[in-house]
């Protein structure tokens, strides 16, 4: 009986895996990288609430992506700048009072989440 259990033990020994010690130090494989364009993908759609008036390709409330993205490339806009209150529209100054809210919510954004934003936009651009 002795000789099943040691025989037993010796088995159960081998057989274990030292996952914890393996995976010590080292970066996790699933870990992704959200690249500037995906965060500001997410926020757009999410707490920025910019869905609601503006589609890629189309003009809904607002211009479409597209359309910020070549007027302010064209124009050498900053696009942050404008998101944080501190510049003049440059797409459709006609809109900006319906804008206006909006601007209070980006206000609070940090430079990284506004810089997303802007990444996004760009990513649009055809």
């Amino acid at each position: 009986m002795k000789k099943i259990l040691f025989l037993f033990a010796v088995l159960m020994f081998f057989s274990c895996k030292k996952e914890s010690q393996e995976s010590f130090g080292k970066p996790d494989a699933t870990t992704e990288v959200q690249t500037p364009a995906a965060l500001g993908k997410t926020i757009f759609e999410g707490k920025g609430a910019c869905i609601a008036c503006h589609k890629s390709d189309v003009k809904l409330v607002g211009p479409s992506l597209q359309d910020i993205a070549k007027i302010y490339k064209e124009k050498n806009g900053n696009m942050v700048h404008f998101l944080k209150g501190d510049g003049k529209p440059l797409v459709d100054p006609t809109q900006y009072e319906v804008m206006k809210p909006n601007l209070v919510l980006t206000k609070t954004f940090s430079d990284e989440e506004l810089k997303a934003l802007e990444a996004y936009v760009y990513s649009n651009l055809k």
